[in-house]
């Protein structure tokens, strides 16, 4: 029995003794229900054919076919399952030829991987990123692949998530051959004529010993990826399954592996990583779509310039770089210049002797980048980027002068982390012109980009703020205007609330290994020292005439930052660096320190569990949230969630503080705030938004699907 599909999704028709199969599924032949169907469909229609000698899967568009339909996430399963579809074609008694374009990705690459024969034209990309969304390859990828690629190269491909192109898949021994031009239906008649030519046979993958024939070597290399894996993956759960059905291609007849394999899908499909990851990818979507992009179009922008070349300033300059931009970089004097260009020069440098950029693609890159200390050098730049120290009134002075040297319309943008936007923009005779881009450091590494709406600023520069961001492939966020936005903001609030229970009895290093067990990579005092606690005393200080002096204020940074212990850059902090250590070791001295404190205040410290220790870093984290949403400072939760995953190491399996909470259940989550009142009922002040979310039973992911 066949399940014919609609003909403008799956399309077979005869050309001499091929049978063309054609998947139309814009915009990227997702394997949807459809398309599964029709696969079906045309090999039972080549099966029953006399004339037909060999079957063509292409991709119609641009791509083969880029993975599961994710609009079928969620919903119940429509037949055929692609491990049938899968098993089909390579059944089929007529060689299958899969002609790769463009994307061939997760189940699409698993279709090519049960074909017979693969064929990649120059543009393929393919992959098996399905350990990206909490999942692994479910029809038969972890079996077929080691057979074709080994079982080291095949592991890795999974386990990263990565893309691999045509030159390096058939390296690898992913595709048979490759073919020139863009014509995936040329290019693959004239492949599946050839082999009938030469008489290919039918060339089930299952049936390859391929590179699994040495199993003491293969052997070998799994148990020293699944070493690896067990210490890099952080509690994740689908990675290991991975190592556990490429072990099955080891040690179990195809079929019975098939099985095990499917039995690992589903249990990856059933785990609340899943649920996380799924969150985070759709989040990852939803963040651009902000009432200014669909309002207005972009400005056009071909020329960037930056002021100030720090640290800071170097990575915004290289990520324009890198997105093809000339810059123009404003110093004060030729020796800051200097300085900055060493900067920039340092990062391409490092690709260059990693292998990972050719001399000369880097004097290409570097060509684009001029130093000037002229304000009027950047005339006619379209967009420039303010990135110098974090003093507002040093700020105000560097957009007087952009407001008297910048074309009418250039947008103008200052990179702040803290500072009132408004009160920059008002510097200006232009704050329509004006927007807060906050960049993370490093800024040509990190994906964050937190774009800061200010009053006044008009509906085309956010849009283009948004144009920039996806140039620079940055992750946008749109945020409010207040002290520390959606991520500082919500940070300085779970820091108090690390430095509340450092105070009252846990230690810093038992705080940290708290949250590295949560998932991040370092904990909140390990990021203070990698960040310079000079930074956050300074503003503590700044913050210290509005302090409320009924607020509970925890002095051991303060006195740490007092004996110049800085963190890394001064060899000490909260940890100590000897000989330039990356890796800090726990400081004696330090542990003192915080006993004084203690002792000073008459805390009687008392111990705290690891889960202890997370209830509360997270319940701070998640009613500043919900305050930051209901405030209108973030749009929505999932604006929260992404910052959080993007910017500050939250692990991306939980899907962001606002998702954490929810699968949680709110209920709990202002319980535990409402018990931790009862110590300090200034601190733990229940949000409004949460109380009320609570009582109608519903959840933060409600205002995702409202907004």
């Amino acid at each position: 029995m066949t399940h014919p599909a609609p003909a403008s999704v799956v399309q077979w028709t005869p050309h001499g003794g091929v049978l063309l199969v054609t998947v139309d599924n814009p915009p990227v032949n997702a394997l949807g229900a459809a398309v599964r169907q029709g696969l079906m469909a045309a090999i039972a229609a080549a099966e029953a054919d006399a004339g037909v000698e060999a079957v063509l899967i292409v991709g119609a568009g641009r791509a083969f076919i880029a993975g599961a339909d994710i609009r079928e996430f969620g919903k119940p399963p429509v037949p055929p399952a692609l491990p049938e579809v899968c098993q089909a074609i390579e059944a089929c008694s007529k060689p299958v030829v899969a002609a790769i374009h463009g994307a061939a990705l997760g189940g699409g690459l698993e279709v090519a991987l049960s074909a017979h024969y693969r064929l990649a034209l120059p543009g393929a990309q393919l992959g098996l990123p399905e350990v990206l969304l909490g999942l692994l390859p479910g029809s038969g990828g972890t079996q077929r692949a080691p057979r074709l690629m080994g079982v080291k190269a095949a592991t890795e491909l999974m386990l990263s998530g990565k893309h691999i192109n045509a030159q390096a898949a058939l390296a690898a021994g992913l595709v048979d051959a490759l073919a020139e031009g863009s014509d995936p239906v040329a290019a693959g008649l004239a492949y599946a004529r050839e082999l009938l030519a030469r008489h290919a046979p039918v060339r089930p993958t299952s049936a390859l010993p391929g590179r699994l024939a040495d199993k003491a070597a293969a052997q070998a290399e799994l148990d020293a990826l699944k070493a690896e894996t067990a210490k890099s993956a952080r509690g994740l759960f689908s990675p290991l399954k991975i190592i556990d059905c490429v072990q099955a291609a080891l040690d179990l007849p195809f079929d019975e592996a098939l099985r095990f394999e499917r039995a690992q899908f589903m249990a990856c499909l059933d785990s609340p990583q899943r649920a996380g990851l799924i969150h985070a990818f759709f989040a990852e979507r939803e963040v651009a779509k902000v009432p200014e992009a669909k309002a207005a179009a972009p400005r056009p922008f071909t020329s960037i310039a930056v002021i100030g070349g720090g640290t800071m300033g170097a990575g915004i300059t290289v990520s324009a770089l890198d997105a093809g931009l000339p810059v123009t970089m404003i110093e004060r004097d030729e020796a800051s210049i200097a300085r900055g260009r060493a900067h920039v020069e340092k990062v391409y440098d490092a690709l260059v002797a990693k292998g990972r950029m050719a001399p000369e693609a880097k004097a290409a890159t570097t060509a684009r980048y001029t130093g000037s200390t002229h304000y009027e050098d950047i005339a006619g730049a379209d967009l420039v980027i303010e990135a110098v120290f974090e003093d507002i009134e040093v700020k105000k002075t560097v957009f007087r002068e952009l407001d008297r040297v910048c074309k009418p319309g250039a947008v103008l943008a200052t990179n702040t982390s803290y500072l009132d936007i408004d009160a920059i923009a008002a510097a200006t005779a232009r704050p329509e012109d004006v927007i807060g881009l906050h960049f993370f450091s490093p800024a040509n590494i990190m994906k964050l980009l937190e774009i800061v709406v200010p009053a006044r600023v008009s509906a085309d520069v956010v849009a283009t703020a948004f144009e920039l961001a996806k140039r620079l492939k940055k992750v946008p966020v749109r945020a409010g205007v207040c002290d520390g936005f959606i991520g500082n903001r919500i940070l300085a609030v779970y820091k108090q609330a690390a430095d509340h229970l450092m105070e009252d009895g846990a230690s810093p290093y038992e705080i940290d290994a708290a949250v590295r067990g949560f998932g991040y990579p370092m904990g909140p005092f390990q990021v203070t020292d990698l960040a310079g606690g000079d930074i956050g005393w300074a503003t503590r200080k700044r913050r210290a005439a509005t302090r409320d002096p009924k607020a509970r204020y925890v002095e051991i940074a303060d006195r740490i930052c007092e004996r110049g212990w800085f963190g890394q850059k001064t060899g000490r902090g909260f940890y100590l660096y000897p000989e330039g250590a990356r890796v800090g070791q726990p400081d004696p001295e330090v542990l003192a320190i915080v006993d004084a404190e203690r002792a000073r205040k008459g805390v009687v410290p008392r111990a705290f569990s690891a889960d202890e220790i997370m209830r509360r870093y997270m319940a701070a984290m998640v009613n500043e949230g919900a305050k930051v949403v209901a405030e209108g400072i973030a749009l929505r939760p999932l604006d929260v969630d992404v910052t959080f995953l993007s910017g500050y190491g939250f692990p991306r399996f939980r899907g962001g503080p606002m998702k954490w909470a929810d699968m949680q259940g709110l209920p709990q989550v202002l319980a535990d705030i409402r018990e931790f009142a009862q110590e300090d009922p200034l601190f733990w002040q229940p949000a409004t938004l949460l109380e009320q979310l609570v009582a109608q039973g519903r959840n933060f992911d409600s205002l995702n699907q409202t907004a």
